[in-house]
């Protein structure tokens, strides 16, 4: 069934003005609240809560859903022949130890998910699959599924597992062994007693949503516990609403984190839909508001963008998803709550990041990129940000994952080599953009953004602000780039370096002109653009791009420099398709 997103009637009305203003947030986790969360974690361990997990063992699942979203075949051939594939890495099956696993975190959550289920399935037939998926689900149960510990036992971590399993009973339990069969669905028991004390301990935003639709799915699959269903929506609502925001994004700011979120409420409709009743109206309005505001965040090539750490899932990947969601809709152009601007004409697509950083307690891969954009033409990529520091990769040590984060990582402009909110040694996000206010406008002629920020006044005393123009065919983009004395009270403004960098997505070819004020980039198997500025020094240097898997191609930046005086500086700057 295809469901039409509410938003469509309403998502080309741009509101004039807006101000976003990030309320505490360069405030972490209260030494409160961490000593809280460790607590938390050591009770699990203790007998008092061993006794709050014991219960009538369930013989059976009232029902089966299905997995509405197709899993990824590599993968999947992967798990065939012996190995879990995550990002390029890969870890045997045969040597599996969950005691200890040998990988990174990234590999880590997707293996205790047991998200490796729907691809395994997805290139395997009941017969070849359920050995495997029985082999590693004896060694999780032998080693966890008696032991509390993090990170198997965390809350979101069971949220999902309970849509895996349930989805993927088939694989998991259609082994004639009926101890093995009685250990498993003890364990889902288990999991589902720990949610419920559990689910709303779970960090804010995608994770504790995840923690509650799974307690849902608890809810409605195994018997005799429809009691848990009230309390679970409940929660579920609850998390919904602190966790996203108005236009469907969510408060990460991550296309990753959001893509996530459309997975788990389409799973949770699955579930709903094999007991043949309607999902809850709070879960139903996330995922119609969702999609959309995931949309707004592809490019031409049907991928998504790097904002906020995330890696660039592919289109074949997006379009499962939004298949797998049921919702038809068209991407959101302004996300006006979640911080994005699309700009879209002819077959150019330019995002902008138009919204402080995300809060700093929820700062897992959370960039200083205020005021970047991307920007693609059909198929090919020409600007990009970097991108990739969500969950490190082996590719990617957490050192140059955290240099990842930096503005000068990003398509945007930076004040003497510094970022503009501040990334601390231990990752949390500091001081810095606080306030961004813009405007938007549309005609038949030009699409035009104006946006600043004031991530650089209190140490420098200028404020950022960011203009870009589309004409009607999507064939020329004008920039300017102007810093800007900041209002009495903040630092008197200081003469300082500035850079407005460009980074280009791998293989594109540089040949600079003769005045050295502008470029021609050659797009690998597509058009020409043109590249002209004003107001300061163009020069190309080295950058980095990080693919879906996780794995740093090298690419150029077009940089252009200049001093800023204390009254302040305008930079202009044009990209024209040649033909």
């Amino acid at each position: 069934m295809n469901r039409k997103s509410p938003l469509d009637a309403a998502a080309d009305g741009i509101e004039q003005g807006k101000r976003l203003v990030r309320i505490g947030g360069d405030r972490g986790l209260s030494l409160a609240e961490r000593i809280a969360n460790r607590l938390m974690r050591l009770s699990w361990r203790s007998p008092l809560h061993a006794f709050r997990l014991k219960g009538r063992y369930p013989l059976k699942l009232v029902a089966v859903p299905d997995d509405p979203m197709m899993g990824d075949i590599r993968a999947g051939q992967s798990i065939l022949s012996g190995q879990f594939l995550w990002r390029d890495e890969t870890l045997d099956l045969e040597t599996l130890d969950f005691g200890k696993l040998d990988c990174t975190e990234g590999m880590a959550r997707y293996i205790h998910s047991f998200e490796w289920l729907r691809d395994l399935s997805t290139v395997a037939t009941r017969e070849q699959g359920a050995p495997i998926a029985e082999f590693v689900m004896r060694k999780w149960i032998a080693r966890h599924a008696e032991q509390v510990s993090d990170l198997a036992w965390r809350p979101s971590l069971w949220g999902k597992r309970v849509l895996f399993w349930t989805a993927h009973a088939p694989l998991i339990l259609s082994s004639n062994d009926l101890i093995y069969r009685s250990a498993v669905l003890n364990a889902l028991a288990r999991g589902a007693r720990h949610l419920d004390r559990g689910a709303d301990k779970a960090e804010q935003g995608v994770p504790r949503i995840a923690a509650w639709a799974g307690l849902a799915a608890a809810g409605l699959l195994i018997p005799g516990t429809a009691a848990r269903r009230t309390t679970a929506e409940a929660g579920l609502a609850r998390a919904l609403s602190t966790g996203t925001t108005g236009d469907g994004g969510v408060i990460c700011r991550s296309p990753a984190g959001l893509f996530d979120l459309v997975m788990v409420l389409s799973m949770l409709r699955a579930v709903y839909d094999a007991r043949r009743q309607e999902m809850p109206e709070a879960a139903d309005a996330a995922l119609n508001m969702a999609v959309p505001a995931l949309l707004g965040v592809t490019h031409g090539d049907g991928g998504l963008c790097s904002w906020q750490g995330s890696a660039p899932i592919p289109a074949d990947r997006v379009a499962a998803l939004v298949e797998a969601s049921g919702v038809r809709t068209r991407p959101l152009p302004q996300a006006r709550d979640w911080g994005y601007q699309r700009m879209a004409s002819g077959n150019t697509v330019l995002i902008v990041d138009a919204a402080p950083p995300p809060l700093s307690r929820l700062n897992v891969g959370g960039c200083a990129s205020t005021l970047a954009f991307e920007m693609s033409d059909g198929p090919h990529r020409l600007i990009v940000s970097c991108g990739g520091s969500r969950l490190p990769s082996r590719h990617l040590p957490p050192v140059i994952a955290n240099g990842l984060r930096s503005t000068a990582a990003h398509s945007a402009l930076t004040l003497a080599d510094t970022n503009s909110t501040a990334i601390h040694n231990d990752g949390t996000l500091g001081r810095g953009v606080s306030e961004v206010e813009l405007n938007r406008r549309e005609s038949d002629q030009v699409s035009r953004l104006v946006a600043s920020h004031d991530g650089y006044a209190r140490r420098f005393g200028l404020v950022h602000s960011r203009t870009i123009e589309m004409n009607a065919t999507g064939k020329e983009i004008s920039g300017e780039d102007a810093l800007i004395p900041a209002v009495t009270g903040r630092r008197k403004p200081q003469q300082v370096p500035f850079a407005v960098r460009f980074h280009l997505a791998p293989g594109i070819q540089i040949s600079n002109t003769a005045d050295g004020l502008g470029a021609v980039l050659r797009l690998p198997g597509g058009p020409m653009w043109q590249f002209r500025c004003q107001g300061g020094t163009l020069s190309t240097e080295e950058s980095l791009w990080v693919d879906a898997d996780g794995v740093p191609h090298s690419a150029s930046q077009l940089v252009v420099s200049g001093e800023a005086a204390p009254g302040g500086v305008t930079l202009s700057w044009m990209l024209k398709r040649a033909g």
